[in-house]
């Protein structure tokens, strides 16, 4: 499922980008969990994972770009849309990572536009992100977000920053080809983000959150070289 919010303090406006949103994912075959706010006060409020944000720069109390600076300070790591009447002002959306503009009032040509380029970022993952698919939902995990993973019984769990467990049926040969060189494959059944290592001591690596991981007797000898490399890296 895509988690999108739209904030903006014009009702009709509002609702005309829930529709249009819900028409493009419908075609996609992909469900969508759509949430409204008529302003950033409200959004911040909100605290749920979301995966696209449609932000109006222009409105009452907290302004869009202000709200968009608080939410990536959240770590909001999902696509934000600026909606705008003025083009000049896109220029700051630099600032917080903006993928994209919309200039009111929102032709449907330019907004399809739009989304089919999202839609495929999404579909590639980029490279900082996972699209994880679980039945017909479907959600982008950042790879920034992830401590480590595990498999058990067939069903990966990713277990991320914020403690939450994200599961979903894959073999973890597939996920380890997703992923970048921050991780590496300690165990056959984990794979550990090195960023999050806190130590390694006596066949078990200490991360961050408590947590210990079991590295294998076949891998010890790579996992430091792997380690050192990493460190030199940073």
């Amino acid at each position: 499922m895509i988690r999108i919010a739209i904030c903006d303090d014009e009702r009709y406006m509002s609702d005309d980008i829930r529709a249009m949103a819900f028409d493009f994912f419908h075609r996609k075959n992909m469900e969508t969990a759509i949430v409204q706010f008529s302003c950033g006060e409200e959004l911040l409020k909100y605290g749920k994972p979301l995966d696209i944000v449609f932000l109006d720069i222009q409105m009452q109390g907290i302004g869009g770009m202000e709200t968009a600076k608080k939410l990536r300070e959240r770590r909001f790591r999902g696509f934000l849309i600026f909606i705008t009447v003025l083009k000049e002002m896109v220029f700051q959306s630099f600032e917080v990572q903006a993928y994209d503009y919309l200039v009111k009032p929102i032709e449907e040509k330019h907004f399809e536009k739009t989304m089919e380029r999202l839609f495929v970022s999404m579909q590639n993952a980029r490279e900082a992100n996972l699209l994880v698919k679980k039945g017909y939902e479907s959600r982008i995990v950042s790879m920034e977000e992830i401590v480590f993973c595990e498999i058990i019984d067939r069903k990966i769990y990713l277990h991320l920053t914020s403690s939450e467990v994200v599961d979903y049926y894959d073999r973890l040969e597939n996920l380890e080809a997703k992923l970048d060189g921050r991780f590496f494959r300690c165990h056959r059944s984990y794979l550990i983000n090195l960023k999050y290592l806190k130590s390694y001591k006596n066949g078990l690596a200490y991360m961050e959150g408590g947590k210990e991981i079991p590295v294998s007797r076949l891998r010890s000898k790579e996992f430091s070289s792997v380690i050192l490399q990493y460190m030199k890296n940073m």
